[in-house]
């Protein structure tokens, strides 16, 4: 189902970074520290502006990165 808050998203299980772009601002921003059974259930939640306000936001270090 497509997300009114999340437009895009990568994640890096080396580093385990979660980049996830926002549709409002279109602002990247990286969390850090994301194990990968958490990003799967991301991936797969149904509702994804839900999992990531109950998951990630706020609970995880995370950085604006300026888009080149």
């Amino acid at each position: 189902m497509p997300s009114t808050l999340i437009r895009k998203t990568e994640y890096d299980p080396e580093t385990r970074v979660l980049s996830v772009w926002f549709v409002a601002s279109g602002t990247r921003y990286d969390y850090e520290a994301v194990p990968p059974e958490t990003y799967a259930a991301f991936r797969n939640a149904f509702v994804k502006g839900r999992f990531f306000n109950d998951h990630f936001r706020d609970r995880c270090r995370h950085r604006p990165i300026a888009e080149a």
